[in-house]
């Protein structure tokens, strides 16, 4: 019988897990653990992490996983690294579930930037008012360019407020439209938008808010990803699942 792991965190992971369990195949779902309330999972769910590529291929083995879909976030580099060793230790078959990544076009003003550490020196300048889309992973960090405005938004509220001087905080959970984005962004005198390339469509409204409003965007590149096979829909992963040998693909 198959046995399938899902990575997850995203919102493919999760239009995955409704599928798998509506085709009544055995399935997990895995959270690293950083949303304090995620959404309810028509399959099993698991928190926390695995202790590396080692802890994860024990896990496989132990539990008899046949499928390990990796649908984490295009930015979650050591963990889909770790998930493609595990594969190959434990020899069963494994695809990336991903976004494809955004591209600039006509009325889009992006400035690419490698890393965390290259935005934050981007930000050595002027006072600005800043949107920055990262989520609460990343935010005090920016504590280290206190003359700026940021405005947060993040699922939960924070345990403890943002280290930062100038901020607001919204709490919602997305998908957001463009309407409502830009709605946002003139509320709070928007000036720069600073994200991710996350990719995809769910997060994609932002961006579009910044080229009706002609507002820069300060984008973070996506970082190294291991040599792997990458599917861009969920039920592509299904058709995968249904074609893929259970070892060694």
């Amino acid at each position: 019988m198959r046995n399938i792991l899902i990575l997850g965190g995203t919102t493919e992971a999760s239009a995955l897990a409704r599928l798998l369990a509506e085709r009544g195949e055995r399935a997990t779902l895995s959270y690293a653990g950083r949303v304090d309330s995620p959404r309810p999972q028509p399959v099993p769910v698991r928190v926390g992490g695995f202790g590396g590529a080692v802890g994860l291929a024990d896990y496989l083995r132990a539990q008899g996983v046949t499928h390990l879909v990796d649908a984490t976030h295009p930015f979650a580099a050591t963990m889909s690294a770790n998930a493609a060793t595990a594969a190959r230790m434990a020899c069963i078959a494994h695809v990336a579930l991903t976004r494809p990544a955004w591209s600039a076009t006509t009325g889009d003003r992006w400035t690419h930037v490698p890393d965390l550490a290259a935005a934050l020196a981007a930000l050595d300048g002027p006072a600005r008012r800043i949107m920055l889309a990262l989520g609460r992973m990343h935010a005090d960090a920016f504590a280290a360019r206190p003359r700026h405005f940021f405005l947060l938004r993040f699922i939960d509220p924070p345990a403890t407020p943002p280290p930062l001087i100038n901020y607001h905080l919204v709490i919602d959970r997305g998908p957001f439209d463009m309407a409502s984005e830009m709605r946002l962004m003139q509320a709070h005198g928007i000036d720069l938008v600073l994200c991710k390339n996350a990719g995809g469509t769910g997060a994609q409204a932002k961006l579009l808010a910044a080229r009706n409003l002609g507002l820069p965007v300060l984008m973070i590149d996506r970082p190294a990803l291991p040599d792997r096979l990458e599917l861009h829909a969920p039920r592509a992963v299904l058709h995968w699942i249904d074609h893929s040998a259970d070892r060694g693909v």
